[in-house]
């Protein structure tokens, strides 16, 4: 702020301009892009694209890239994906987490500890992958552990060391989400448990596992939304954070 005003001061940026940059919001009618997000809370804004259309998905896009913010676009189909980017090459997307990213300046934050992302089935993926990538783009470290569900107990064994060293855990599962729990009792750091809808009719689109992670008889079991790998690993990252400036 102080920057615009010594601008306006010296001439090189009219009123106009400067209300328009100070200005913490741009309406685009059909949507108002936070443009003062990453001064409030660190990250830029983030579009949750299931819903939009192409054309809004990019005016947004354009509209905090002009700003020097970095973009990412979570929920984004292969067909939506692909229309985007023939007019925007410079995007890259992450087709099984489903999400569109640029950077603006790439990070030479240097991070010495790191999430672990634990997924119990594969099919389980799309929703693992949203959370790992999304931990990455948010400058994380992240080890990912898949297909290590509770059916076949020594798959998740053989790793258990390399996951009771991560700062954090996503455990992602579905059916009866019992991964979580595991996982809760075998590490002395936060988990994040993300239940997802995969599973037969009694498992009520991820309803069961929702439950099951709720119910969690293990400590430190926190628990997010049905599908949501987003908030999980965005939580998982400021953790990460919060870990990283104590042991500085």
């Amino acid at each position: 702020m102080e920057n615009i005003l010594r601008q306006v001061q010296e001439g090189k940026l009219t009123i106009d301009e400067a209300m328009k940059v100070l200005k913490p919001y741009e309406d685009l009618g059909f949507a108002k892009v936070d443009h003062h997000r990453k001064k409030r809370q660190g990250f830029p804004e983030f579009i949750f694209g299931e819903g939009k259309t192409p054309e809004q998905i990019m005016a947004i896009f354009e509209a905090m890239q002009k700003r020097g913010d970095d973009v990412v676009v979570t929920r984004v189909d292969k067909e939506k994906a692909a229309e985007i980017l023939v007019k925007h090459p410079e995007v890259t997307y992450h087709e099984t987490a489903r999400i569109l990213s640029w950077k603006a300046v790439d990070s030479q934050e240097k991070r010495t500890g790191y999430i672990a992302i634990l997924c119990a089935g594969t099919s389980d993926l799309p929703v693992a992958e949203e959370a790992a990538v999304i931990a990455e783009l948010l400058g994380s470290n992240v080890r990912r552990f898949y297909d290590v569900g509770v059916a076949g107990i020594h798959r998740l064994l053989d790793h258990a060391e390399e996951i009771q060293g991560a700062t954090v855990s996503v455990v992602v599962a579905g059916m009866e989400g019992a991964l979580a729990s595991v996982v809760g009792g075998l590490v002395s750091h936060p988990v994040i448990a993300v239940p997802t809808s995969v599973g037969y009719g009694a498992s009520f689109n991820g309803v069961s596992a929702l439950l099951t992670m709720l119910n969690s008889c293990a400590s430190g079991v926190s628990v997010v939304n049905i599908d949501n790998g987003f908030g999980g690993g965005y939580q998982a990252v400021l953790i990460d954070r919060l870990a990283g400036k104590g042991s500085d």
